[in-house]
């Protein structure tokens, strides 16, 4: 009875300042803690097949509006959030034993946005943003590298500018979970909810 009554973590942080409060508690401490990436996320999208895909990528901006992470527009990944403008995100902190899933809609971040953050990248990856043809075939590594080479020298020492074809996408949250570790699997779920993105949040507790 006492493992059951314990007071959690989420307990102690009242669930009353909304879910954007709690994730930067817990983001916080995993980037205390966390010794690598402790903002790197599972993506997983679906496409026109219904088939769905999952990968991770690192989350690039966050806020009230939602959760934002960018790529090539032209890959796997982007070519499903056209087709299927959903998406649902996981952070696993292996450290903290804590995860946070976060599932909605999926809207492209703005050109100044987009422009903002490419610009902020180190040249050599905004280099290998031109290079890299994402998703599709590659003979061998030496391909990769003369695309390198070639777009190195196509911009010389010039400012490198955004490729068209990359750019950022935002998750609006319509769910979000939080999820702690118990002993037993007696774990800790709080669910924050709500129906329009400029709706209240619900939040309910949820078995494990």
């Amino acid at each position: 009875m006492s493992i059951i009554m314990e007071k959690t973590a989420i307990d102690d942080e009242a669930p009353a300042d909304g879910p954007f409060a709690q994730f930067a508690r817990w983001m916080a401490e995993a980037e205390a803690s966390e010794p690598n990436d402790p903002n790197g996320m599972a993506l997983a999208t679906v496409g026109a097949d219904g088939w769905p895909s999952v990968r991770m990528v690192l989350l690039k901006g966050w806020d009230a509006q939602g959760f934002v992470f960018y790529t090539n527009l032209e890959s796997r990944k982007g070519s499903q959030l056209a087709e299927c403008q959903r998406a649902a995100l996981l952070f696993h902190w292996k450290s903290l034993r804590r995860q946070i899933r976060i599932e909605g809609p999926v809207e492209p971040v703005s050109e100044a946005e987009a422009d903002a953050y490419f610009a902020s990248r180190p040249r050599d990856s905004q280099i290998g943003a031109w290079a890299s043809r994402q998703s599709r075939p590659l003979a061998g590594r030496f391909e990769l590298e003369a695309e390198v080479a070639r777009f190195g020298l196509k911009f010389g020492v010039s400012r490198v500018p955004r490729p068209p074809h990359w750019s950022g996408f935002r998750v609006v949250p319509r769910r979000m979970e939080f999820w702690r570790d118990r002993p037993f699997r007696l774990h800790d779920r709080l669910v924050f909810t709500r129906e329009t993105v400029d709706g209240a949040w619900a939040t309910e507790k949820q078995f494990p």
